[in-house]
C-alpha cells in the first residue's frame, strides 16, 4: 500500500471483511458503484483478513467485530503492528462499551454501525483513508459518558483476581454474553456478574471493556 498524500487521484482501496456473505455483497456492491473506490478482497474472518491484506495492500479495511476463527478486535491489534499504515473503519451492529472500547484501543481509525446511510458510509470511508477519525454518534455519546463519570475506587495494590475472576474476563474477552458465560462455566449469570463487579474493583474500573483492557496490560490476557 501506498501512503495517501493530498490530491492523490487512485482510488481508494478496500477490503471488507464480515462473516457475512450477504453483508459483504451489499458493501461490494456500494463502493463498486461508487466513483473512487476498488473493492481489493474480501474476508470471513480476522485471520483471513490478514492474509487478504497482505495480498492485496488496502488503503482502508472495513472490519466486522464478532467473526469466527479471529475477532476484529485482534485482527486490528495484528494489523497495527503488521501494517500500521492500513486504516480499519469498524463496521458493525454492535455499540456496546464492551465492543467499541476495545476496537478503539486496539487501533481502529473510526467506528460505524451497520445501519448508517449509505452517505454517511461513504463518507466516512474517505475520512478514514485521510487518518481522521469517525464514530457513529452513539458511539461517540457512549466515549462520552465514559470520560465523564468518575472510576470506582481502587482496591489496595497486589489485590489479585480469584481464577474463577479471570475465567470469567477472559471469555468476556473474547466477545460472549453474561448469560453465555454463566452457562459455559456452569454458573448463575448473577454470579457472573458478581466476579466481574469484584474485577472491576480490582482493577479500579467501571465496565467490561475497561477491565479486558487492564488485563491486558497487565498481561493477564493473551
Amino acid at each position: 500500500m501506498i501512503d495517501r498524500v493530498s490530491g492523490d487521484s487512485s482510488p481508494l482501496r478496500l477490503l471488507i471483511v464480515d462473516d457475512h456473505p450477504i453483508v459483504r455483497d451489499g458493501l461490494r456492491g456500494v463502493f463498486d458503484g461508487e466513483d473512487g473506490f476498488e473493492v481489493v478482497g474480501e474476508a470471513s474472518d480476522g485471520a483471513q483478513a490478514l492474509v487478504r491484506a497482505a495480498e492485496s495492500g488496502p488503503d482502508v479495511v472495513l472490519m466486522d467485530l464478532r467473526m469466527p476463527t479471529m475477532g476484529g478486535v485482534e485482527a486490528i491489534r495484528r494489523l497495527r503492528v503488521e501494517q500500521p499504515a492500513v486504516r480499519v473503519l469498524v463496521l458493525t451492529t454492535y455499540d456496546t462499551e464492551s465492543d467499541v472500547l476495545p476496537a478503539i484501543e486496539a487501533g481502529a481509525t473510526g467506528y460505524l454501525l451497520k445501519d448508517a446511510p449509505r452517505e454517511d458510509l461513504i463518507r466516512a470511508v474517505r475520512a478514514a483513508a485521510a487518518g481522521q477519525p469517525v464514530l457513529a454518534p452513539t458511539v461517540a455519546q457512549r466515549l462520552m459518558t465514559r470520560v465523564q463519570t468518575p472510576l470506582a475506587e481502587p482496591a489496595p495494590p497486589g489485590d489479585a483476581l480469584t481464577e474463577r475472576e479471570l475465567e470469567v474476563l477472559r471469555l468476556v474477552a473474547s466477545g460472549t454474553t453474561n448469560r453465555e458465560t454463566a452457562r459455559k462455566l456452569f454458573i448463575s449469570e448473577a454470579t457472573v456478574k458478581t466476579h466481574l463487579l469484584h474485577a472491576y474493583a480490582k482493577f479500579g474500573v467501571r465496565d467490561r471493556a475497561a477491565a479486558v483492557a487492564e488485563a491486558y496490560k497487565r498481561g493477564l490476557l493473551k
